[in-house]
């Protein structure tokens, strides 16, 4: 037999159809092509999160029983895959197949590969919109609380009656915002809805695209929120960059950079950086921070293969304020140690 060295080339070999999705900064499917030079190392992780690649394969056979892995597996200093974890979940894989890929796995199998040590868990918001995703894009109906959920959105229940929406029906719709009367719903209920679920909305949008008319309705709420709901919105705007740099100008503006905003533009929005204008503007406010946080965020956007070079030519920009040349001289310390 072939050795196998590669995600892809097991599950080729095993006989499964196989989608792959990022969870790491924003639940988001990846092109089969990008994900075979990833693992050919070919290319870098586009989206890593704090060193690491954390990504769900959703997998089935010819019986059509799904099964999910969702795995976290370190980068290099160049964003490549490391390929020793990679391959050290695979050799635990074929152990327990007794090193015959093309074995069904069991659900006694899959629940032993499942506590291993490169598995990680989703938070409650990213498991709903990955799991209203994987139903959409695989043809099967949505949960059990679509229904409920839609009904709130369209303003037949009452916005008291808040605490009986789940998150996963209130992703099952922010999926579907395309079909139907859905994506009027979405926009009405950022002014009928209960805050909650503005919220819960925001955090199932952030992962999503959103048309322009919604993009407009958010970025108005995010303009007149409570300082403390400002960065839901802010997230919720990711998929545009034009609504996600006039958010930033507003909070800029309002002096509302504070720490929760900076980690929502690094996690979420990192478009804005791409401008240069912006980068500076979001490297001074970073800066404001204590170092340790300083160097835990830029060493976390850096990372973003988009971003690098950017990022590296503000650390030799000339005309960066005391307080940013002093971070930057913090953060050389710290990577020397």
């Amino acid at each position: 037999m072939t050795e196998i060295t590669t995600l892809s080339q097991f599950l080729t070999t095993a006989k499964t159809q196989f989608q792959v999705y990022d969870l790491g900064r924003r639940v988001q499917h990846i092109d089969m092509l990008a994900f075979h030079q990833i693992e050919s190392l070919a290319t870098p992780y586009p989206y890593p999160t704090q060193g690491h690649a954390q990504f769900a394969i959703v997998f089935w056979d010819a019986s059509q029983q799904h099964f999910i892995w969702f795995l976290k597996l370190a980068l290099d200093e160049q964003g490549l895959l490391s390929p020793a974890p990679r391959s050290q979940f695979i050799e635990m894989i074929l152990a327990a197949l007794g090193q015959d890929p093309t074995q069904p796995l069991s659900d006694e199998q899959q629940e032993r590969l499942t506590h291993n040590p490169f598995n990680f868990k989703p938070s409650q918001e990213k498991l709903a919109v990955f799991n209203a995703l994987v139903r959409k894009q695989l043809g099967q109906r949505a949960s059990s609380q679509y229904e409920f959920a839609l009904l709130y959105l369209s303003g037949q229940v009452a916005p008291a009656q808040w605490q009986h929406i789940g998150m996963q029906g209130i992703a099952d719709v922010c999926i579907r915002a395309n079909e139907l009367d859905h994506q009027q719903h979405l926009v009405s209920s950022f002014d009928t809805g209960a805050i909650e679920v503005q919220i819960a909305l925001c955090q199932c949008l952030e992962h999503l695209s959103v048309s322009d008319t919604l993009a407009d309705k958010i970025l108005t709420k995010l303009q007149d929120a409570a300082p403390e709901h400002q960065a839901y919105f802010l997230r919720a705007l990711a998929s545009s960059a034009k609504h996600s740099q006039q958010a930033f100008e507003h909070l800029h503006r309002q002096s509302y950079l504070d720490a929760n905003t900076l980690i929502s533009i690094a996690g979420r929005n990192w478009s804005i950086l791409k401008h240069d204008a912006s980068r500076s503007l979001y490297l001074e406010a970073l800066a404001l921070q204590p170092q340790a946080f300083f160097n835990q965020v830029f060493a976390d956007i850096v990372a973003i293969p988009s971003l690098r070079n950017q990022l590296l030519s503000e650390l030799r920009n000339p005309n960066r304020s005391v307080q940013l040349s002093q971070a930057i001289g913090g953060l050389f310390k710290a990577t020397n140690k």
